[in-house]
Parts: C-alpha cells; sequence; structure tokens
C-alpha cells in the first residue's frame, strides 16, 4: 500500500500498518485483533510449514524484543541471555525473521569514509500495524505518548520509501563512533546518493554538521524528513520535506534513472 496523501490516512496507516485487513478495519481494535491474529498464525502455522522449527513463544518473545529496539543495532548476547538459548541460536531466528521479511536488516555504510563507524546492523519490524500489536499500542493516542514514538516513525518511513525504489537501489544507514549519523543512505543505480535524516515531529532541529555528515558518504541530495506535509530549504543543500513529497521524488528519480 502506497502512503496516503492526508494526514488522517497518513496517521491510520502508520497506525495499523500495510495490511489491507487491518487498515480497512472499521475500528482501531478490530484492526489490532486481526494483526494479533496474524502474528499467531504467522508463529504457530506460517513458520513451521516452511519447515523451521522454533518454539512459538520463544521466537515471538524475539520479535517483541526486537519491536523494542526499533531502528536500533542489538546486543545478539543480550538477547540470548534473555531467551536462555545462545546467540548463535538468536542469529538464526532473528535470520528467519528477517527472511521471511517480517524484520528488515539495514547495514551500515562502509565505502570510502576515513571514520571509525558502526559496522552492526539495525533492525525494523516491517510492518508498523505487527511493531504496534507487538508493543502492546491500540491506538494513534497511544502511540503519540509511547516512547518509541519516533523509532516507529523511522521503521513507517524506511518501509514506504523502499517500496518505490528500483530493485538495484543499495540502502544502509550511516553512523561514526563520535555519534554522527544519517538514518538512511540510499545509493540509487545512476550512482546518485540520497541521505535522509528522519524526524518525526512539525520542527525539526537540524544538526549544525548534517551537511558535513552528508559529504562524508559523498551525498548528491540531502533531507530532513519530517512529520509536516511542506518542503522548504534550510540553507544552501539541504532541504525539509514531507514523506509523500520525498516519495514523489524519490520515485521520478527511480524512474529516470532506473
Amino acid at each position: 500500500m502506497k502512503l496516503a496523501g492526508t494526514t488522517r490516512k497518513r496517521q491510520r496507516h502508520w497506525l495499523r500498518g500495510g495490511f489491507p485487513d487491518s487498515y480497512l478495519a472499521p475500528d482501531d481494535n478490530l484492526a489490532m485483533d486481526w494483526l494479533e491474529n496474524l502474528i499467531r498464525t504467522y508463529l504457530e502455522r506460517g513458520i513451521p510449514q516452511m519447515g523451521f522449527r522454533v518454539p512459538a513463544a520463544r521466537l515471538r518473545r524475539l520479535w517483541a524484543m526486537l519491536a523494542h529496539l526499533q531502528g536500533e543495532t542489538v546486543n545478539y548476547s543480550k538477547l540470548a541471555s534473555n531467551l536462555e538459548v545462545d546467540a548463535k541460536t538468536v542469529t538464526h531466528y532473528i535470520d528467519i525473521l528477517t527472511a521471511l521479511l517480517l524484520v528488515r536488516r539495514l547495514e551500515p555504510w562502509h565505502a570510502n569514509v576515513k571514520k571509525r563507524l558502526v559496522k552492526s546492523p539495525r533492525y525494523y519490524v516491517r510492518d508498523s500495524g505487527i511493531l504496534h500489536r507487538l508493543l502492546g499500542i491500540n491506538s494513534y493516542d497511544g502511540l503519540l505518548s509511547n516512547p518509541v514514538l519516533g523509532k516507529s516513525w523511522e521503521g513507517f518511513v524506511v518501509e514506504n520509501i523502499h517500496s518505490i525504489l528500483p530493485n538495484r537501489a543499495e540502502t544502509y544507514f550511516y553512523r561514526t563512533a563520535a555519534g554522527a549519523e544519517i538514518d538512511l543512505v540510499i545509493k540509487m543505480p545512476s550512482s546518485e546518493i540520497w541521505a535522509e535524516e528522519i524526524k518525526h515531529g512539525v520542527a525539526p532541529k537540524i544538526g549544525k554538521h548534517y551537511s558535513q555528515t552528508c559529504n562524508d558518504v559523498g551525498a548528491t541530495h540531502k533531507y530532513i524528513l519530517y512529520g509536516g506535509d511542506d518542503e522548504f530549504p534550510v540553507g544552501s543543500d539541504v532541504k525539509i520535506i514531507s514523506l509523500p513529497r520525498l516519495m514523489e521524488r524519490l520515485n521520478s528519480g527511480s524512474t529516470s534513472t532506473g
């Protein structure tokens, strides 16, 4: 499902996710009931039928842990300790969730940067509705008051952007050991590099070194994606932009370069 244009539809899409039966449910409670049934079906029937022998309760716990760590790097040993298994088993379980398109692994940018970089991937629960169900978030007001708000929005943006990228586009995040970061770096088939920092608020604060951080990865397009509806420049080479506008811009770029 592509991102709806109006604010109300965008909020519903974000809360309930992209599955039509959830998005189109008469109310949020019915949407969450449907998502709960979907999660149980995946764990109890779908995954075993694909040949994976994983205890459903344990895999759900891991899935929920990843939801709490949305958009973060993970400590495999800590997850393993909480699940009472070894780190190799946790890695195997995460690989299953990733292979089934339930979790996205976003790799760190590593090319041509003479700085100490974070080298571990970040993980996102791909469907925002499943994310919120795993976290027990049942309404938009509940989402707005939850600590996962910013990372939930980030994951929602990341998935929507991936939905319109050409097949040969490559995506990464960038973070140095000193803390400079870009949430999403896109290398287009044309070799253009789009750098995108993702902020939920309508009045995003921009780090004074953001443009230079973009230069570190050779960015040809520099954007701050925010929760508003407009587009306007910040300085000479960075633009603040809404998600629908950025998707339109990326889609036209992928059409002309892919």
